[in-house]
């Protein structure tokens, strides 16, 4: 994919990240804007972590994405989809797993699972019946790493690996559990790296052209190496027709935006149908099919949010400045 030379009208969003950044107080900061499948912006700002000597943040530097992780396991469970592994999205999860509880487990399907209306919190407990309210949380997604990991007979990492990230060329995106100097590291420790644990590192420049793949239905370089339809599924709305209007509307845990609901982290600016995942750590990746465009934003945060600082406020006006950046062109 070409870079292009940064644009000016970008400068604004630059120094917005700079700011954001010295708030929450992160090391490190980076910004990747595609337009036409082009780079038109990219930025880097500090370092790997806060020592005199770390490594300055660049093109390479592979951050923790955390929550986005969940957008490459829908993937996954839309491809399980399309080779017939899976029946389908209102398949009951106890079709695949066979040793939970079914008095918990009742009437929840996939769909529940992938858009966060399962209802479940942890494997015995429920605090609402599968398909009536929305709570964010991770029971869905460790049951639906499960259920891949059952059909492929492969873990979650290496499906991705042979499915994806090979045939696209991806080099800086995999789940990691060692240390190197190419990770922007968060002294974490990691068991594994067969895609089980909030442990995926990708680039920058990556995580937009994942999002890139996602607007152009799996077109690369002129070639459709995977089939256009699995990436239109993960980007439709998936929740339950019948939930309350008030609450979220998600793909497979994109969150899609829908100016009828209230309750959203996509920006007022944005038009619908632009679709964005969030990660713990002040990550992005925003994708505005009205603008042909993709956005990433990355950050190293580990430390709590100070007084004054509103991160639904912030992951919106990032939306937003991008909106009126692209709008500027």
């Amino acid at each position: 994919m070409d870079v292009m030379k940064t644009c000016s009208a970008f400068d604004e969003l630059h120094r917005y990240m700079l700011d954001i950044r010295n708030q929450i107080s992160a090391s490190a900061a980076s910004v990747v804007v595609i337009r036409n499948e082009q780079i038109i912006s990219e930025y880097y700002s500090g370092h790997h972590d806060k020592l005199t000597n770390g490594r300055m943040i660049d093109e390479q530097s592979q951050f923790n994405v955390a929550s986005i992780r969940k957008t490459y396991l829908g993937f996954a469970i839309s491809l399980a989809m399309y080779e017939g592994k899976i029946n389908g999205i209102n398949d009951h999860v106890s079709d695949y797993l066979d040793d939970l509880d079914e008095s918990v487990i009742s009437q929840t399907t996939i769909r529940h699972l992938l858009t966060h209306t399962h209802g479940l919190q942890g494997p015995m407990k429920r605090l609402f019946p599968p398909g009536t309210d929305w709570k964010y949380n991770n029971a869905g997604v460790n049951l639906l790493i499960r259920i891949v990991e059952k059909v492929f007979k492969q873990p979650l990492a290496d499906v991705l690996h042979e499915r994806v990230f090979e045939p696209y060329g991806f080099k800086e995106t995999g789940w990691r559990k060692e240390k190197h100097d190419k990770l922007v590291w968060l002294d974490e420790k990691y068991l594994s790296d067969r895609g089980g644990e909030a442990n995926l590192f990708v680039s920058t420049r990556e995580l937009a052209y994942w999002g890139q793949l996602h607007l152009s239905k799996g077109m690369y370089k002129g070639k459709q190496i995977l089939p256009a339809a699995l990436f239109e599924q993960v980007v439709t709305i998936a929740t339950p027709s019948r939930l309350d209007d008030s609450l979220p509307r998600n793909g497979f845990f994109w969150w899609i935006q829908d100016k009828s609901r209230p309750l959203s982290e996509l920006g007022k600016e944005l038009p619908n149908g632009s679709f964005q995942s969030l990660g713990f750590y002040g990550n992005a990746v925003l994708a505005i099919p009205a603008y042909n465009a993709v956005a990433v934003r990355m950050l190293n945060q580990l430390e709590p949010n100070p007084p004054g600082y509103d991160y639904l406020q912030d992951i919106q006006g990032f939306g937003n400045l991008v909106a009126k950046c692209l709008g500027e062109l």
